[in-house]
């Protein structure tokens, strides 16, 4: 069978098989080198070792994991054609439909949902040969970028396991980050991949709306919360794209360009291209010890041939738009949980559901005006500026027990997601922004650096977040928790 005509990798540990990248094991897979069940072995050992002191993935469905791993090589040794993806192990988001394994939200509500279908990218992950070893903690129902929940509890940052891991993608982002799976999916309204990966030291990015399909539940139309691909390098953050994207009927939002655009060579000479450097972002704080990492990367851009310059595009309006719509979003999907379920609903939920709720046709239609305006004003800057960099994040993890942050660098913060600007102020825009590892603070904590392309634009990102990676990922480091 597939398994007995695979050449074990030099009889590997385990550990060795995990932190292999996604395209390097796809390849040893495809050539036989390793099987999928030595693959799927080495990572749910991983797993055994390894979460029960990070509590990232919340329902692990093993014994069906190994049963599809062997029927991966089954195929194989038969000479079936191997999707992009053929015996990779995945986890999914909580926050997504899995067909017959449990997906809780995050929410009392919903701690015993099996769904009966699959949503639209754990279809094409699925399809593509990735095997669900199970799924990922998020916040309850993704509100905050702080991973915790009654259901699980919380997640643990793997660089220290008194801090937070971010989210609300921090249950894929900390599993990746500790070798326990190669790739996983997440979402992102207000930065919920890229302040994850910034705070674990793993890649993430969010795509421009309809680049990765959702079915039409809800607002179909609303262009605030995307879903997109994690991992721990751009080339494997490509890979998980390439089988996530393209247009899907069942979402009346989703861009046209099929998902093989991103599976090409990611080299490019950088050579005059130019490159906008933050300044301060109309003002918001940053831990000092994040601008110190962050601005150490410049001479990286310029190294490349990118022409860097300080300068911002004009984000008046940004804040406004974002918070309004999404409490609009929360009113418009939480009001019936809220009012059937109040007592199994977080306070800042309860928030959001108020403030969307005594939103009037005025304030939406405000909120949508100022929308357009500042995409404009973004694509106004970008004829100039291929690419805006800037930090993912405000701050760097935090305490576990802490559910949000309220003051940066003696600046008080008047809502739970205001440490969460230097993400949701690009949300607005439609973007695609990748953050990706950049340095590490005197304490040892991972730092990430955000890049932001022109829109939908993703190629381009993925290319110079590529570039970036190949010039400093000599710095890298495991984190302490494996």
């Amino acid at each position: 069978m597939g398994a007995a005509a695979a050449t074990p990798l030099l009889a590997a540990p385990s550990s060795d098989i995990c932190f292999l990248t996604a395209v390097e094991m796809a390849a040893l897979i495809r050539r036989k080198k390793l099987s999928a069940r030595e693959v799927m072995t080495a990572h749910l050992k991983q797993i055994d070792r390894v979460n029960p002191r990070v509590n990232a993935i919340v329902t692990l469905v093993a014994a069906q994991a190994l049963e599809n791993a062997r029927r991966a090589d089954e195929l194989q040794a038969k000479g079936a054609a191997l999707g992009p993806l053929h015996g990779l192990p995945v986890g999914h988001k909580d926050l997504v439909e899995t067909a017959g394994i449990r997906t809780t939200f995050g929410s009392l509500i919903f701690k015993d949902y099996v769904p009966k279908e699959d949503a639209i990218i754990v279809e094409r992950i699925k399809r593509a040969g990735a095997i669900a070893v199970g799924k990922t903690n998020t916040p309850e129902f993704g509100a905050g970028s702080q991973t915790f929940n009654r259901v699980f509890g919380a997640t643990k940052n793997p660089y220290d396991l008194t801090k937070t891991c971010g989210g609300s993608s921090g249950g894929a982002a900390v599993s990746l980050a500790c070798g326990m799976l190669p790739i996983a999916d997440g979402s992102d309204a207000g930065g919920s991949l890229r302040n994850p990966a910034a705070f674990c030291g793993v890649v993430g990015f969010r795509v421009a709306p309809g680049r990765v399909p959702h079915s039409a539940i809800g607002n179909a139309w609303s262009t605030i919360s995307v879903s997109g691909p994690m991992a721990r390098t751009v080339a494997d953050v490509a890979l998980l794209l390439s089988v996530m994207a393209g247009p899907d009927p069942r979402c009346p939002i989703s861009i046209t360009e099929p998902g093989a655009r991103f599976s090409g060579s990611l080299e490019r000479n950088f050579k005059g291209a130019r490159v906008a450097w933050f300044k301060n972002l109309g003002g918001i704080p940053f831990d000092s010890r994040i601008l110190d990492a962050v601005k150490k990367q410049r001479e990286v851009f310029e190294n490349l041939g990118c022409i860097v310059e300080e300068a911002e595009p004009d984000l008046t309006g940004a804040d406004e738009a974002f918070n309004v719509l999404r409490a609009w979003g929360y009113a418009a999907t939480q009001t019936e949980n809220v009012k059937n379920h109040r007592d199994l609903v977080k306070d800042t939920i309860l928030w959001e559901v108020e403030r969307g709720s005594k939103l009037s046709g005025a304030d939406i239609a405000r909120a949508h005006t100022l929308h357009s305006q500042v995409w404009n004003q973004m694509r106004i800057f970008q004829q100039k500026y291929e690419y805006f960099v800037l930090p993912t994040t405000q701050v760097l993890p935090f305490d576990i027990d802490q559910p949000y942050v309220t003051e940066i660098e003696g600046v008080r913060l008047q809502t739970y997601i205001d440490w969460m600007k230097s993400c949701y102020l690009i949300s607005i825009l439609e973007n695609p922004a990748i953050s990706v590892p950049c340095g590490y603070t005197p304490e040892g904590l991972p730092v990430g650096l955000q890049i932001v392309g022109r829109h939908r634009d993703e190629w381009s990102v993925l290319q110079i977040a590529y570039a970036f990676e190949q010039a400093t990922k000599s710095s890298r480091r495991r984190p302490a928790a494996i």
